[in-house]
């Protein structure tokens, strides 16, 4: 009797074990999907925004809040999203990335399509008290970013396999961003705020030429037309270069142009730990995975936004 009691204590314990890992395996394909090391693109803009904002004195926690939770949400969205048009489609079969959860098989179509839908929906409501606070310009905002998070890779024309993608990084991670971010709090549109978007905007596509790099064989041959696939690796590598010099010399331009605080050129001087990542990038052969680079250009950008926005609060 004994012994069937322990046997059964045993498989009860053992199911509970595989159960465990079961859901422990589950959470890890989902943050993977999510794409955490590009997220910092989306929280950059927002705290330089309202460090920006901090510093006139209209600092607005919960609008600044719900501006940094839909930000988030809209960029998961987009990831979620680009998983799973992407795995529809048949892209991203040959990629050197983490591995794509739809194409893979470790989500269904119809579970990434509600993931992304849950996530643009949470954002549409963050977006309705920022739009009832900020007005028709929130709602332009919004409903654009969350379209082009749908388009990039969704619909008959993807945005993202024409090359648009880089354009619409620099704009909606950078100056809309930023400047969004302090409308909603300021009430009022800065030209500073513009302007300083430029630098987390410049960084995010940085993030992203590393990613397109990385993917640019598989990315010809899914005829997924990015810039790198379009013009080659070494018009890549320049326009990384390009991007992290852009986003050094933005802090020095405030400075003398927009009397803007002197701290904020600790931003500049974070450059230089992107150093490392640019040589990697112009070392770049195919096949190579790119992994400590695109950790590299994700940490550049929040190590930027944090010093931009300690020295310019300051």
């Amino acid at each position: 009797m004994r012994s069937s009691r322990s046997g059964s204590r045993t498989s009860t314990a053992s199911r509970a074990d595989r159960k465990r890992d079961a859901v422990g395996s589950l959470r890890s394909v989902w943050v993977s999907a999510a794409r955490p090391k590009t997220l910092t693109a989306a929280v950059a803009p927002v705290v330089m925004g309202t460090a920006i904002a901090w510093r006139e004195g209209t600092f607005f926690a919960t609008a600044a809040l719900a501006a940094l939770a839909a930000a988030l949400l809209i960029q998961i969205g987009t990831n979620f999203a680009n998983d799973y048009f992407d795995g529809i489609k048949g892209a991203d079969t040959d990629r050197l990335g983490p591995t794509r959860a739809t194409q893979a098989g470790l989500v269904s179509p119809a579970a990434m399509r509600r993931a992304y839908l849950l996530c643009f929906g949470l954002a549409v409501i963050l977006g309705a008290y920022l739009a009832a606070r900020g007005g028709w310009p929130i709602i332009v905002i919004g409903s654009l970013a969350v379209a082009f998070g749908i388009l990039y890779t969704g619909g008959p024309r993807p945005l993202g396999y024409l090359g648009l993608g880089d354009i619409l990084v620099l704009i909606f991670f950078g100056p809309v961003a930023v400047a969004g971010t302090h409308y909603v709090q300021a009430l009022r549109w800065s030209p500073i705020a513009l302007a300083a978007g430029l630098a987390p905007g410049l960084l995010a596509v940085g993030l992203l030429t590393v990613n397109n790099l990385r993917d640019v064989a598989g990315d010809r041959a899914a005829g997924k037309r990015t810039l790198p696939a379009r013009f080659g690796p070494r018009f890549a590598q320049i326009e990384f270069a390009l991007c992290l010099l852009g986003a050094a010399l933005i802090p020095v331009a405030l400075a003398l142009l927009a009397r803007a605080p002197a701290g904020s050129l600790a931003a500049t001087a974070v450059c230089l730990a992107g150093v490392p990542t640019l040589i990697a990038v112009l070392r770049w052969r195919p096949g190579a995975r790119l992994s400590r680079a695109l950790s590299g250009s994700g940490r550049l950008l929040a190590l930027y936004a944090l010093a931009f926005s300690i020295g310019w609060v300051l």
